[in-house]
């Protein structure tokens, strides 16, 4: 049974945004100072490495330190700036703790509403229709299409984004990764993860 939470949801100025980014990526690529596919390159790293790399340090943070991980979901916004990540498109960032009970999955219906201090660039599928719609209707199908089969004894809650309220998984701790520093902590959480469309990584070599 997957449920839905949600706050009063407001449209952003990201349709205007996003065109006149478009626009200016056209100038610099007519221009000659800059290639598409460096812009298309610099986008993926921002989208998958460099921005995740900031909610992973939260979570590894929260894996290792359990008052820290209290302070993170009673009040995430706070928490997350104690790390020094912050900013305009954060609003106010709840945090939410999969358990083996319960897994969250976070979507925005309307927009893309996402906590860009800590996840980067919002990814092209998260955006799409398909997504928005799908995830709150039929979450568990849409799990099982991005590789994340889950048990049914465990309980889907699927969260809807706004501009107001943004939401981020705190995923599970894998297993074996008990003797790991922080740092290598935070290598196993992706992106993914984080939305609660995918797990935790394992350690290299576990589990494989």
């Amino acid at each position: 049974m997957s449920e839905a939470h949600s706050g009063e949801h407001h449209h952003e100025t990201e349709p205007y945004a996003a065109l006149r980014t478009k626009a200016l990526e056209s100038l610099l690529v007519e221009k000659g100072l800059v290639s598409s596919d460096a812009i298309d390159a610099l986008v993926q790293a921002y989208e998958q490495d460099i921005g995740p790399l900031n909610g992973a340090k939260v979570v590894a943070r929260a894996w290792v330190d359990p008052a820290y991980k209290q302070r993170l979901i009673v009040k995430g916004t706070e928490a997350i700036a104690e790390l020094g990540f912050g900013g305009s498109q954060g609003a106010e960032i709840v945090v939410l703790e999969n358990t083996p009970a319960v897994h969250n999955m976070v979507v925005c219906t309307l927009c893309s509403c996402y906590p860009w201090p800590v996840l980067g660039l919002p990814p092209t599928w998260y955006k799409s229709h398909a997504y928005r719609a799908r995830a709150v209707i039929e979450p568990r199908a849409v799990l099982r299409e991005l590789g994340l089969a889950l048990d049914d004894s465990v309980e889907v809650r699927v969260w809807d984004s706004t501009a107001d309220v943004r939401y981020m998984v705190l995923p599970r701790r894998p297993k074996g990764s008990e003797g790991l520093a922080e740092a290598e902590l935070a290598s196993l959480v992706s992106r993914d993860s984080m939305i609660g469309v995918a797990e935790a990584g394992p350690p290299s070599g576990v589990g494989q």
